[in-house]
């Protein structure tokens, strides 16, 4: 009896909690939606040049730094752990209704998320009607993401739009590795793909288990590390998708 009263407890406690936890996320992932869309044209305006901070701004009161530690694990927790759990809870219209109104995505109405993506500054994310993320893909939207229409993810689609420096004695996040990834209509990427920062993939095009370091012409098929082109795709492309999935993913 102890066993299956366990059991039950463990099976709840995630669904109970993301009910617990989804008013106050609402309203935080509110606040930081208008902060972070605010801030994204300075961080891309942002000089590599150092900068120097009066010695007053240095300083931080213990009060304001005990405010912002718990403020850290707030976001930390919400933006990491529960947008976890949100990725593999068992039903797509669940994940959407998180993505979209909680977590401020601009998912259209045929947009298929499946499980364990993994969704960095969500607020950053556009994607176009019938298009659909595989399984385990990464979307990091910190610099903007913009997917168009019938695009196909395969799993374990990577997307960087934020790198370090590995040149600079820092290891810094350096202007020239920080970009939006644009993924134009009926773009087909598959299953392991990496794309990184500021690389545009054409209409059509096919990215074949490929390295993006450079931008791809529509309609092609390239393939390779780093992505070359070793094919060409018909234009007369047609079809498009609905949305249509089990409810229980």
């Amino acid at each position: 009896m102890n066993l299956l009263f366990t059991l039950f407890v463990v099976l709840l406690f995630k669904p109970i909690s993301i009910l617990f936890f989804t008013p106050p996320l609402w309203v935080l992932k509110g606040i930081e939606n208008k902060r972070v869309k605010r801030s994204l044209p300075k961080a891309n305006k942002q000089s590599s040049a150092d900068k120097s901070v009066p010695k007053k701004d240095q300083k931080k009161s213990v009060i304001k730094e005990f405010v912002y530690n718990v403020y850290f694990m707030t976001v930390e927790f919400r933006d990491t752990i529960f947008l976890r759990w949100i990725s593999f809870f068992p039903s797509m219209h669940v994940r959407m209704f998180y993505y979209r109104h909680i977590y401020g995505a601009d998912l259209k109405r045929s947009v298929l998320v499946y499980k364990g993506a993994e969704l960095r500054s969500p607020a950053l994310l556009q994607i176009g009607e019938g298009t659909i993320i595989g399984d385990n893909v990464m979307l990091d939207s910190r610099a903007g993401i913009t997917i168009g229409k019938n695009v196909n993810f395969g799993s374990n689609v990577q997307i960087y739009t934020l790198q370090h420096d590995y040149r600079d004695p820092e290891f810094r996040c350096m202007p020239e590795h920080f970009g939006p990834v644009v993924i134009q209509d009926r773009a087909w990427i598959g299953p392991s793909t990496i794309i990184l920062h500021n690389v545009t993939i054409g209409e059509g095009a096919v990215v074949a288990g490929a390295v993006v370091t450079k931008d791809v012409p529509p309609f092609t098929l390239v393939a390779g590390i780093p992505a070359k082109v070793v094919g060409q795709r018909p234009k007369n492309l047609s079809y498009e998708f609905d949305g249509s999935h089990r409810h229980f993913l």
